[in-house]
Protein backbone atom coordinates (compact mmCIF):
# COMPACT_ATOMS: atom_id res chain seq x y z
CA UNK A 1 0.00 0.00 0.00
CA UNK A 2 1.58 3.42 -1.08
CA UNK A 3 0.91 6.10 0.93
CA UNK A 4 1.88 9.33 -1.20
CA UNK A 5 2.42 8.98 -5.28
CA UNK A 6 3.76 11.59 -7.15
CA UNK A 7 2.89 11.34 -10.88
CA UNK A 8 4.78 13.65 -13.49
CA UNK A 9 5.83 15.98 -11.19
CA UNK A 10 7.90 19.23 -12.53
CA UNK A 11 8.44 22.13 -10.81
CA UNK A 12 10.03 25.39 -11.75
CA UNK A 13 11.47 27.83 -9.78
CA UNK A 14 10.96 30.58 -12.25
CA UNK A 15 13.25 29.99 -15.21
CA UNK A 16 14.90 27.02 -13.14
CA UNK A 17 13.92 23.57 -13.54
CA UNK A 18 13.94 22.17 -10.12
CA UNK A 19 12.42 18.64 -11.03
CA UNK A 20 11.48 17.12 -14.48
CA UNK A 21 8.48 14.47 -14.32
CA UNK A 22 8.95 12.74 -11.66
CA UNK A 23 6.91 9.61 -10.95
CA UNK A 24 7.10 7.82 -7.86
CA UNK A 25 5.32 5.86 -4.66
CA UNK A 26 5.94 5.98 -1.16
CA UNK A 27 4.98 2.67 0.47
CA UNK A 28 3.14 3.00 3.89
CA UNK A 29 5.25 2.40 7.20
CA UNK A 30 8.47 1.70 5.36
CA UNK A 31 11.73 4.62 5.16
CA UNK A 32 12.23 5.23 1.59
CA UNK A 33 15.83 7.52 1.40
CA UNK A 34 16.41 10.46 -1.51
CA UNK A 35 19.61 10.57 -2.37
CA UNK A 36 21.91 11.98 -4.95
CA UNK A 37 24.80 15.07 -5.06
CA UNK A 38 23.82 18.66 -3.81
CA UNK A 39 21.04 20.61 -5.89
CA UNK A 40 19.84 17.22 -7.39
CA UNK A 41 16.18 18.24 -6.21
CA UNK A 42 15.93 16.04 -3.66
CA UNK A 43 14.89 18.46 -0.85
CA UNK A 44 12.50 20.43 -3.55
CA UNK A 45 10.96 16.89 -4.03
CA UNK A 46 10.61 16.31 -0.17
CA UNK A 47 9.18 19.58 0.12
CA UNK A 48 6.42 18.72 -3.01
CA UNK A 49 5.33 16.37 -0.48
CA UNK A 50 3.73 18.53 2.05
CA UNK A 51 3.52 22.02 -0.17
CA UNK A 52 6.26 23.84 1.74
CA UNK A 53 7.44 25.09 -1.80
CA UNK A 54 4.45 26.94 -1.50
CA UNK A 55 6.53 29.56 0.29
CA UNK A 56 8.69 30.09 -2.32
CA UNK A 57 8.24 32.83 -4.62
CA UNK A 58 7.65 32.14 -8.18
CA UNK A 59 7.64 28.69 -7.97
CA UNK A 60 5.24 26.71 -10.78
CA UNK A 61 4.49 22.82 -9.89
CA UNK A 62 3.03 20.75 -12.24
CA UNK A 63 1.67 17.25 -12.26
CA UNK A 64 0.17 15.37 -9.27
CA UNK A 65 1.22 14.88 -5.89
CA UNK A 66 -1.40 12.55 -3.75
CA UNK A 67 -1.73 11.43 -0.17
CA UNK A 68 -3.62 8.48 0.49
CA UNK A 69 -5.34 9.00 -3.05
CA UNK A 70 -6.41 12.69 -2.67
CA UNK A 71 -4.93 15.66 -4.77
CA UNK A 72 -2.36 17.36 -2.22
CA UNK A 73 -2.87 20.56 -4.80
CA UNK A 74 -6.10 20.56 -5.47
CA UNK A 75 -7.39 24.23 -4.76
CA UNK A 76 -9.79 23.07 -1.62
CA UNK A 77 -7.02 21.45 0.31
CA UNK A 78 -6.73 22.78 3.91
CA UNK A 79 -2.49 23.21 3.58
CA UNK A 80 -2.37 23.60 7.79
CA UNK A 81 -4.40 20.21 8.33
CA UNK A 82 -1.91 18.62 5.33
CA UNK A 83 1.31 19.46 7.34
CA UNK A 84 -0.38 18.14 10.30
CA UNK A 85 -0.49 14.80 8.57
CA UNK A 86 2.52 14.93 6.97
CA UNK A 87 5.07 16.44 9.17
CA UNK A 88 8.57 17.79 8.64
CA UNK A 89 12.06 17.92 10.85
CA UNK A 90 14.43 20.66 9.21
CA UNK A 91 18.50 19.89 8.65
CA UNK A 92 18.66 22.34 11.60
CA UNK A 93 17.14 21.79 14.28
CA UNK A 94 14.82 24.51 14.83
CA UNK A 95 12.80 24.49 18.51
CA UNK A 96 10.94 27.26 19.87
CA UNK A 97 12.29 29.50 22.46
CA UNK A 98 10.53 28.72 25.11
CA UNK A 99 10.35 25.31 27.50
CA UNK A 100 10.87 21.93 26.29
CA UNK A 101 6.63 21.42 27.21
CA UNK A 102 5.90 23.92 25.56
CA UNK A 103 7.62 23.14 22.34
CA UNK A 104 5.69 20.19 22.28
CA UNK A 105 2.22 21.20 22.94
CA UNK A 106 2.50 24.25 20.72
CA UNK A 107 0.75 22.17 17.47
CA UNK A 108 -1.44 20.37 19.58
CA UNK A 109 -2.97 23.55 21.34
CA UNK A 110 -3.26 25.22 17.74
CA UNK A 111 -5.04 21.79 16.29
CA UNK A 112 -6.65 20.30 18.69
CA UNK A 113 -7.69 22.49 21.80
CA UNK A 114 -6.50 19.52 24.20
CA UNK A 115 -7.89 20.21 28.29
CA UNK A 116 -4.53 20.96 30.16
CA UNK A 117 -4.50 17.27 31.89
CA UNK A 118 -4.13 15.76 28.66
CA UNK A 119 -1.46 17.50 26.87
CA UNK A 120 1.10 15.82 30.26
CA UNK A 121 0.30 12.55 28.94
CA UNK A 122 1.14 13.70 25.20
CA UNK A 123 4.15 15.57 26.09
CA UNK A 124 5.53 12.22 27.83
CA UNK A 125 4.40 9.92 24.96
CA UNK A 126 5.81 11.95 22.17
CA UNK A 127 9.16 12.67 24.06
CA UNK A 128 9.15 8.89 24.38
CA UNK A 129 8.66 8.03 20.95
CA UNK A 130 11.67 10.56 20.13
CA UNK A 131 13.86 8.82 22.68
CA UNK A 132 14.25 11.60 25.17
CA UNK A 133 12.14 11.05 27.65
CA UNK A 134 14.44 9.54 30.59
CA UNK A 135 17.06 12.69 29.29
CA UNK A 136 14.54 15.61 29.83
CA UNK A 137 11.64 14.59 32.04
CA UNK A 138 12.91 16.37 35.24
CA UNK A 139 13.44 19.87 33.31
CA UNK A 140 10.15 20.29 30.81
CA UNK A 141 9.65 24.07 32.27
CA UNK A 142 13.59 24.60 31.52
CA UNK A 143 14.32 25.92 27.91
CA UNK A 144 14.49 23.97 24.59
CA UNK A 145 17.68 25.98 23.93
CA UNK A 146 19.29 24.72 26.74
CA UNK A 147 19.56 21.04 25.36
CA UNK A 148 22.28 19.81 22.93
CA UNK A 149 22.38 19.61 19.50
CA UNK A 150 21.17 16.12 19.10
CA UNK A 151 18.54 16.38 22.02
CA UNK A 152 17.70 19.77 20.14
CA UNK A 153 16.89 17.34 17.02
CA UNK A 154 14.97 14.73 18.97
CA UNK A 155 12.69 17.22 20.50
CA UNK A 156 11.85 18.60 17.05
CA UNK A 157 11.02 15.05 16.34
CA UNK A 158 9.09 14.72 19.45
CA UNK A 159 7.36 17.51 18.26
CA UNK A 160 6.22 16.66 15.25
CA UNK A 161 4.96 13.75 16.35
CA UNK A 162 2.80 15.60 18.78
CA UNK A 163 0.21 16.32 16.60
CA UNK A 164 -0.14 12.44 15.23
CA UNK A 165 0.91 12.69 11.91
CA UNK A 166 0.68 10.15 9.27
CA UNK A 167 4.14 10.61 7.08
CA UNK A 168 7.25 12.36 8.81
CA UNK A 169 9.46 13.82 6.16
CA UNK A 170 12.95 14.27 7.18
CA UNK A 171 15.84 16.53 5.84
CA UNK A 172 18.99 15.49 6.01
CA UNK A 173 17.94 15.55 9.99
CA UNK A 174 21.61 14.33 11.05
CA UNK A 175 24.00 16.74 8.99
CA UNK A 176 24.32 18.65 11.70
CA UNK A 177 24.90 16.00 14.63
CA UNK A 178 27.77 14.07 16.05
CA UNK A 179 28.49 10.52 15.33
CA UNK A 180 27.20 9.45 18.55
CA UNK A 181 24.04 12.15 18.04
CA UNK A 182 23.17 10.63 14.60
CA UNK A 183 23.78 7.02 15.85
CA UNK A 184 20.72 7.77 18.54
CA UNK A 185 18.62 9.54 15.73
CA UNK A 186 19.23 6.79 13.04
CA UNK A 187 18.06 3.86 15.71
CA UNK A 188 15.09 6.24 16.66
CA UNK A 189 13.99 6.27 12.50
CA UNK A 190 13.98 2.48 13.29
CA UNK A 191 11.37 2.25 15.80
CA UNK A 192 9.11 5.38 14.18
CA UNK A 193 8.90 3.35 10.82
CA UNK A 194 6.72 0.50 12.92
CA UNK A 195 4.24 3.79 13.15
CA UNK A 196 4.61 6.46 10.53
CA UNK A 197 5.69 6.41 6.91
CA UNK A 198 8.89 8.05 6.72
CA UNK A 199 10.91 10.14 3.57
CA UNK A 200 14.43 10.58 4.65
CA UNK A 201 16.45 13.05 2.73
CA UNK A 202 20.29 12.27 3.44
CA UNK A 203 23.95 13.35 1.77
CA UNK A 204 25.42 9.81 3.24
CA UNK A 205 24.98 6.98 1.53
CA UNK A 206 26.32 4.96 4.17
CA UNK A 207 23.15 6.12 6.08
CA UNK A 208 21.01 5.17 3.34
CA UNK A 209 22.14 2.27 2.98
CA UNK A 210 21.69 1.05 6.93
CA UNK A 211 18.17 2.44 7.85
CA UNK A 212 16.14 2.99 4.86
CA UNK A 213 13.94 0.30 2.82
CA UNK A 214 14.11 1.83 -0.49
CA UNK A 215 16.09 4.27 -1.95
CA UNK A 216 15.56 7.05 -4.48
CA UNK A 217 18.24 8.49 -6.60
CA UNK A 218 17.86 11.93 -8.02
CA UNK A 219 20.49 13.62 -10.57
CA UNK A 220 19.84 17.25 -11.90
CA UNK A 221 15.94 17.10 -11.37
CA UNK A 222 15.43 13.67 -12.21
CA UNK A 223 14.63 10.95 -10.17
CA UNK A 224 17.21 8.23 -12.33
CA UNK A 225 15.74 5.12 -10.49
CA UNK A 226 14.17 4.10 -7.15
CA UNK A 227 13.97 0.32 -5.73
CA UNK A 228 14.32 -1.86 -3.02
CA UNK A 229 17.94 -0.17 -0.76
CA UNK A 230 19.58 -3.10 -0.94
CA UNK A 231 18.86 -3.94 -5.39
CA UNK A 232 19.97 0.11 -5.52
CA UNK A 233 23.40 -0.54 -3.51
CA UNK A 234 23.96 -4.12 -5.23
CA UNK A 235 22.39 -4.08 -8.63
CA UNK A 236 21.52 -1.16 -9.39
CA UNK A 237 19.67 -0.35 -12.92
CA UNK A 238 21.22 2.45 -14.38
CA UNK A 239 25.15 3.43 -14.71
CA UNK A 240 24.68 6.90 -12.99
CA UNK A 241 23.51 5.33 -9.82
CA UNK A 242 26.15 2.83 -10.13
CA UNK A 243 28.56 5.63 -10.42
CA UNK A 244 27.33 8.23 -7.85
CA UNK A 245 27.00 4.76 -5.14
CA UNK A 246 30.75 3.90 -6.20
CA UNK A 247 31.98 7.72 -5.69
CA UNK A 248 32.61 8.52 -9.01
CA UNK A 249 31.03 11.55 -8.90
CA UNK A 250 29.15 13.85 -7.20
Amino acid sequence: MHVIEAKDLSLHYGELQALKSISIEIPEREITALIGPSGCGKSTFLRTLNRMNDLVPGVKIDGTVTYRGDDIYAKDVDVTTLRKRIGMVFQKPNPFPMSIFDNITYGPKLHDNLPKNELADLVEQSLRKAALWDEVKDRLKKSALSLSGGQQQRLCIARALSVSPDVLLMDEPTSALDPASTTRIEDLMGHLKTEYTVVIVTHNMQQAARISDRTAFFLTGDLVESDLTSKIFSAPQDERTENYIAGRFG
